[in-house]
């Protein structure tokens, strides 16, 4: 796992126990050019790109939160190495599961300036949140479950709630039970045509994807092979599944 020190804004390589506190960022990607790259860190370049403020919000709210790493997806994955792209997705929910923090950038909910008594009166914004675009991607939905603590903010990094503050929104968005959002049982719990169901909807970038980036809620480790397609990815998926209920 490769995290982004604060203090000299450096990628930094841990393994095993000596992780240190570290928080996550979860967002929507915008055009690949826009995004701040693991090179982009390693030449320390890509601040006039438009995904840079995204790091910044993060690395400003870690500090709040007297973190001094964080984890990024855009740019702590070194993509243009297979082993490492595999190991990383095959990693990522107990990534963010480990995080101290997870911080969710809504980029399409904004704070409303109408000059209201409440600077940010929650049924504006109500709306907004139900819709984002951050509820509908692939990768989102392990990245609203695997966390102990996610935190929801406004493209301008107002904090909006938290899961439990914000419950009844997110079942709405989402239409997933309850006692999944809290927590109250192991995914493990609920049914594999259920957490299929979690997923019904959601868009990601790269068909495959639609499989591999439920690995985490299913517990499952496996191969990537970009090109085979979304049907026969998911058919791999469901295989190992069946395979590991067969034998736990």
């Amino acid at each position: 796992m490769r995290l982004l020190r604060l203090e000299d804004f450096s990628l930094v390589e841990v393994v095993g126990k000596n992780i240190p506190r570290y928080a996550v960022l979860s967002h929507t990607w915008g055009p690949d050019q826009e995004e701040v790259t693991y090179k982009d860190i390693v030449k320390g370049t890509g601040k006039n790109k438009a995904g840079y403020a995204k790091i910044q919000f993060c690395e400003r709210q870690a500090s709040l939160d007297s973190l001094q790493y964080i984890w990024v997806d855009t740019c702590c994955i070194n993509k243009s190495s297979s082993a490492e792209l595999s190991e990383a997705i095959n990693s990522m929910f107990s990534w963010y599961q480990r995080a101290e923090r997870c911080y969710v950038y809504l980029s399409d909910v904004r704070r409303d300036n109408s000059g209201e008594s409440d600077p940010f009166p929650r049924h504006i914004w109500t709306s907004a949140f139900r819709n984002s675009r951050w509820f509908t991607r692939g990768w989102t939905l392990q990245e609203l479950l695997a966390p102990t603590m996610i935190g929801f903010f406004s493209t301008d990094g107002h904090l909006l709630g938290n899961r439990a503050s914000l419950l009844q929104e997110i079942h709405e968005a989402t239409e997933i039970s309850i006692e999944a959002l809290l927590g109250r049982k192991l995914l493990s719990h609920f049914s594999v045509d259920e957490r299929m169901l979690w997923a019904k909807g959601r868009e990601t970038k790269r068909e495959e994807d639609a499989a591999y980036s439920l690995l985490g809620i299913f517990d499952i480790h496996m191969p990537l092979i970009y090109g085979e397609g979304r049907n026969k990815a998911l058919r791999r998926l469901r295989r190992e599944i069946r395979d590991r209920s067969f034998n736990p």
